[in-house]
């Protein structure tokens, strides 16, 4: 991930966001707080998941 979107992901859950715009690609991404207001993996391999890899 590129130090802009890693800013971008700061910032966004600083402002509590569940969303933020990939500054690279202009793709929305959900934040990590999006993922833990859903509660469990999707196993997705979403970038921000706050549950580690399920599927191993």
């Amino acid at each position: 991930m590129s130090p802009a979107a890693e800013l971008a992901h700061s910032t966004a859950v600083a402002k509590g966001l569940r969303f933020y715009t990939d500054p690279d690609t202009g793709l929305m991404v959900m934040t990590e707080i999006y993922h833990k207001e859903r509660g469990s993996c999707c196993d997705s391999k979403c970038r921000h998941c706050p549950y580690g890899d399920t599927k191993n």
